[in-house]
């Protein structure tokens, strides 16, 4: 009997304990399933960092000063795009383009207007800051009524003077984002714009090594001049492209860091000179071909910009739009004489 009684006890025992076992294998299946739901809400609910898809606020463009004696510049680490076109005499300046979130003490040095940039402003709706600007360039700011802050205006009010640099005084103007907000306020400029955004930004990586036609791109070198080379280099752990200039660090006046990019696109044109004068004049308006850089590899696209208002088009060469991935962009857009090196 008592035998009996123990032989019933055991098989209680091992009943119990295979039921446990059952209830713990589905809770984990459960708590499995719980997780793999939970991380494909996340993926779908990424979003942008680099911008606010939602947002409909006018960027704000700011002119940059590349003369070699007026770097290092400041303030470019919050631009969302920066464009780089070559001007008279081989020397280049810089477009910086932010969102009217952005937090900058200081940028600069700010420099004087060239019409060039004004297709670049239009095609975003920026509101635009610069010191100074050529005669043809007033006189274009003039009929295309672009909202804008000057420094030889407005030098005492929106800007200030960094006396304390060992510099020629053009190479010392600086403004900041809290001094740039006021003056869009006093001015009361429109700070909404239905233009959208130049990119078409991703949350996801986008990796060009499946496409067809990339190439590996650790090393990337843009001849404007004699006067001006610019080159990257990548650094596959950041995913980022650090920037120099002239075969030196590209870095921040302030914080003393290199400045770097996610994404790099560049292409050529054929820089004219305007009417006789030394200024030289872009032929942008048109079609052409160039180079999409990003996460280690670059790919052949096409661009399209068919007014001076209108928004350039970045396709793939099968013309779908480009997938920018979530980052800062640097556009270089170099002269056809120029040259651009990818390795």
């Amino acid at each position: 009997m008592k035998k009996k009684i123990l032989f019933v006890l055991v098989l209680l025992l091992l009943c119990c304990g295979c039921g446990n076992g059952n209830e713990n294998t589905n809770l984990k299946k459960q708590t499995n399933k719980q997780e793999e739901v939970k991380n494909k809400e996340e993926v779908k609910t990424k979003k942008v960092t680099i911008v606010d898809l939602d947002s409909n606020e006018r960027p704000i463009a700011v002119m940059i000063n590349t003369h070699k004696e007026a770097r290092p510049q400041v303030g470019l680490s919050d631009a969302i795009i920066v464009y780089e076109l070559m001007v008279e005499g081989g020397i280049t300046r810089m477009m910086a383009l932010y969102n009217r979130a952005f937090d900058e003490e200081k940028i600069g040095s700010i420099r004087s207007s060239r019409h060039n940039y004004l297709d670049y402003v239009l095609e975003n709706d920026a509101i635009y800051i610069h010191w100074g600007g050529s005669d043809v360039a007033y006189d274009h700011l003039k009929k295309l009524g672009i909202d804008r802050i000057d420094g030889m205006v407005y030098g005492n009010k929106y800007f200030t003077t960094d006396s304390g640099l060992d510099r020629s005084i053009e190479h010392t103007r600086f403004s900041s984002s809290d001094l740039i907000k006021k003056a869009i306020k006093d001015k009361k400029f429109r700070t909404t714009t239905d233009k959208g955004y130049l990119l078409n930004y991703t949350a996801e990586e986008v990796d060009l090594s499946k496409k067809e036609d990339a190439t590996v791109a650790n090393n990337v070198t843009i001849k404007y001049s004699s006067y001006q080379t610019v080159s990257y280099k990548y650094n596959a752990e950041e995913k980022v492209y650090y920037r120099n200039m002239s075969g030196e660090k590209h870095i921040d006046l302030v914080t003393g860091e290199q400045y770097h990019f996610k994404n790099i696109i560049a292409y050529d044109v054929q820089y004219n000179s305007y009417e006789g004068t030394k200024l030289r004049d872009l032929q942008n308006i048109g079609s052409g071909t160039g180079v999409y850089i990003t996460n280690g590899y670059s790919i052949p696209i096409k661009w399209t910009k068919d007014s001076r208002e209108g928004q350039t088009k970045y396709t793939y060469m099968d013309g779908t739009e480009i997938d920018v991935s979530d980052g800062n962009t640097f556009i270089q857009i170099y002269p056809k004489d120029g040259s651009l090196k990818v390795s």
